[in-house]
């Protein structure tokens, strides 16, 4: 060992360095962690902090819908950003792809019940051009969905 060289440090302070540098409220890393109190469930299962830099927060969106809300709920965000004390001056708002999409029970639930799904619905012929279609579409619109769509064409021409 050197004069000069300090002796090797526990792993246990080391691991307490780590847990500081999360705890710290300039940082991307105490974001993180504080990131489901300050956005809520929704928000924070769907947005998260990209960057943070010089006061710049950048957070993504994992869908358009949520890049949606997150621009209608910045000046709340960033209160509750500085009420939580991070120094977070500007907020910046993109869409980005996560690797893992995050399904909701909402969407879960709209999905089993939607009109489309013969599985459901079962299976009747259209009444204006007789193939088959789900009952769930001719139920809603009184024609299958590709009547519709040439109905709902001819509408904006």
């Amino acid at each position: 060992m050197r004069a000069n060289q300090e002796p090797a440090s526990a792993l246990g302070s080391c691991l307490e360095g780590l847990q500081k540098t999360w705890q710290k409220k300039g940082s991307l890393a105490g974001l993180l962690n504080d990131w489901k109190v300050i956005a809520g469930p929704q928000l924070s299962s769907n947005c998260s902090p990209v960057s943070l830099q010089r006061g710049v927060l950048i957070i993504g969106a994992s869908h358009p819908q949520w890049r949606q809300a997150l621009l209608y709920n910045r000046p709340q965000l960033l209160a509750a950003l500085k009420a939580a004390g991070h120094k977070v001056r500007v907020l910046k708002i993109q869409q980005h792809h996560p690797r893992e999409y995050k399904t909701t029970d909402s969407e879960l639930k709209v999905w089993a019940r939607h009109p489309s799904r013969i599985d459901v619905h079962g299976i009747a012929k259209c009444n204006l051009c007789g193939n088959p279609s789900s009952a769930g579409e001719l139920e809603i619109w009184g024609k299958c969905c590709f009547c519709k769509q040439k109905e709902l064409k001819e509408k904006n021409n």
